[in-house]
């Protein structure tokens, strides 16, 4: 979450209660972005709690809060306060959006590809882009839909591994590694490490020992290493069960979320993926 808040989406949620609680919500308000900008989360959401307590009704202090809880991975308030939002200002985009990725870190998958849809039919420019949906699909078990998906945003984004990966992924699961392998999404570079050696490995010409060769190359300091370590972990893990290694594939996804931790999208991926298995071993 940045330090300022969106500034365009907030012009567009309008107050709702009366004046003079709005005039106390904005009060608060300003409160929650000093303390927010000082680093100081769990205070901005009292100040964002007590705006909302003044006028329940204000949009801007419950998209606020959500974003707060957002930033304390409290992923069911957030979808509890963007839920309220949305009722008051139902054509703003962008709320569909942020819920349905909080949706997706609850392992709420249906509903987050119900709000991804609802964000693109509101904002059609953005669907090439929509590569969140494209992984939501794929837990769906919507193998085709997900293709599509990925092909779509190879036109936006040319050189990135991670969806000709998970292009791959849904062709795998519909029709076989050899179809996957054969219709492989080609990147000519993707400068992050060590992802040319994972795409390698998709295509039937890399090894699992090269992709961690490059993990460790170049003696990368604490960041790089926890990334690289992440990556490479994650995309061994969705290989190995694609291609039937349940065990290795548990292995290296478990350690992709336990283990290198980050802040980022695709670590929620990861975690939830391990959430699912464990749900699927409980059955």
């Amino acid at each position: 979450m940045k330090r300022v808040f969106l500034a365009t989406l907030l012009a567009a949620l309008p107050f709702a209660g009366p004046a003079a609680d709005a005039a106390k919500a904005k009060q608060w308000l300003s409160q929650a972005q000093a303390a927010y900008s000082a680093g100081k989360v769990d205070e901005a959401l009292k100040f964002a709690t007590d705006a909302v307590a003044a006028d329940p009704q204000n949009a801007e202090a419950l998209y606020v809060r959500a974003r707060l809880h957002e930033a304390r991975n409290d992923h069911a308030k957030a979808v509890a306060d963007y839920s309220e939002v949305i009722k008051l200002t139902p054509d703003a985009a962008g709320l569909y959006q942020r819920r349905g990725t909080e949706h997706f870190k609850l392992g709420n998958i249906k509903e987050s590809i119900a709000d991804f849809d609802k964000f693109i039919s509101l904002a059609p420019g953005q669907e090439p882009h929509h590569w969140q949906r494209g992984i939501s699909y794929y837990y769906a078990g919507r193998y085709e839909d997900g293709r599509k998906q990925f092909e779509s945003h190879q036109t936006v984004n040319q050189n990135d591994v991670e969806n000709a990966v998970w292009h791959f992924l849904c062709v795998a699961r519909q029709h076989g590694v050899d179809k996957a392998r054969a219709a492989l999404i080609k990147i000519e570079s993707d400068r992050r490490v060590p992802m040319m050696q994972i795409y390698a490995l998709y295509a039937g010409r890399g090894t699992v020992n090269e992709v961690m060769d490059a993990v460790r190359a170049g003696n990368p300091g604490p960041g790089e290493l926890n990334f690289r370590q992440f990556y490479a972990n994650l995309y061994l893990g969705l290989y190995y069960e694609v291609t039937g290694e349940a065990k290795a594939a548990r292995e290296h996804i478990t350690k992709a979320a336990k283990d290198y931790k980050l802040d980022h999208y695709m670590w929620d991926v990861a975690r939830v993926h391990v959430q699912l298995l464990e749900a699927k071993a409980v059955k």
